[in-house]
């Protein structure tokens, strides 16, 4: 197929644009490269790739780009709580404005597949596990403006969303800023972790299974359209002591503190459940040590104080 991928340089663009080019569809990849400029060199190995430096809230560039493309995967964001809480109105206008645009300029043949973040279920402490048919109450702005675009894009026809885990593993645009990567990064360089509100649980993925949930949707399309999609692992459904604990497993001598002052202002507390996207035939290759593992050996191959997502 034919597919455009707006911020496609990212963390999960990246690795998602080379599984597309292997898996044999054309890749067009527009990004405005906020971070990392090298992160899709490699993707130049395959003439089935095409880059275009701009903006997706342009609409002159965005109309230029969904030109010929048959599925359209909106990546471009401001990702996470804190880069939002500082730049509200550029959140808004690319997670929430752009999606809009995209869903306005696009054919109704033109299939769009949404990457929104499972945040949106806020924090639910002692309840059962999150379904996608859970109320979504996110509890920040880049909550908020992911779930809107979702809604957005479900109210139309041909799209589906998938409600991502948080995420982890190595990426040619590595992000230290993600709970596991963090932590990981953290044990290794420190030896030690303090844990702020250390029973609050989240779901995780790993990158490359968040980009092969697009090539099962790709593959599946008639089964899973019209959808939202919990995507996460179900043996990972963890605490941030528990997630702790298993980093320690492969970092001898970590030690662990209680924060004993101040709190994470980040308050999210849920367990979620991965069915419906299982029951599409779907399940995750990497486990969340598998992952640790990755992390750990990739950090020989980074500078050092590398540039966080903010």
């Amino acid at each position: 197929m034919r597919i455009l991928v707006t911020g496609g340089a990212g963390y999960l663009g990246s690795v998602l644009t080379r599984q597309l080019l292997q898996a044999g569809h054309r890749v067009r990849v527009l990004d405005r490269l906020l971070y990392d400029p090298t992160s899709l060199l490699g993707c130049l190995a395959w003439r089935e790739f095409e880059f275009i430096r701009g903006d997706a809230r342009d609409p002159d560039t965005l109309r230029a780009a969904l030109d010929g493309a048959e599925a359209l995967i909106p990546l471009a964001a401001l990702v996470g709580m804190p880069l939002c809480e500082d730049h509200p109105e550029e959140a808004t206008s690319t997670n929430l404005d752009a999606v809009g645009l995209l869903n306005e300029l696009r054919s109704p043949d033109q299939r769009v597949l949404f990457a929104n973040t499972n945040s949106g279920y806020g924090a639910r402490t002692g309840e059962s596990q999150c379904t996608e048919d859970t109320p979504m109450e996110p509890i920040s702005l880049y909550g908020r403006t992911k779930v809107q675009a979702e809604r957005l894009l479900l109210d139309s026809p041909n799209a589906l969303s998938f409600r991502f885990a948080t995420l982890f593993g190595a990426s040619p645009r590595m992000r230290l800023d993600l709970l596991v990567n963090d932590f990981t990064y953290r044990a290794v360089t420190d030896g030690y972790l303090v844990l702020y509100e250390k029973r609050f649980r989240r779901n995780y993925l790993h990158i490359e299974d968040a980009a092969r949930c697009f090539l099962h949707a790709l593959d599946n399309w008639d089964q899973m359209v019209g959808r939202a999609y919990n995507s996460g692992l179900d043996d990972a459904n963890l605490t941030k002591e528990e997630l702790a604990l298993r980093i320690g497993e492969h970092v001898p001598g970590l030690v662990l503190y209680d924060g004993t002052v101040g709190r994470d202002v980040d308050r999210r507390d849920y367990v979620v459940s991965n069915e419906r996207l299982y029951a599409t035939g779907f399940r995750p290759q990497w486990s969340l040590d598998d992952g640790i593992r990755q992390l750990i050996a990739s950090f020989a191959l980074l500078p050092r104080d590398l540039l966080r997502n903010y």
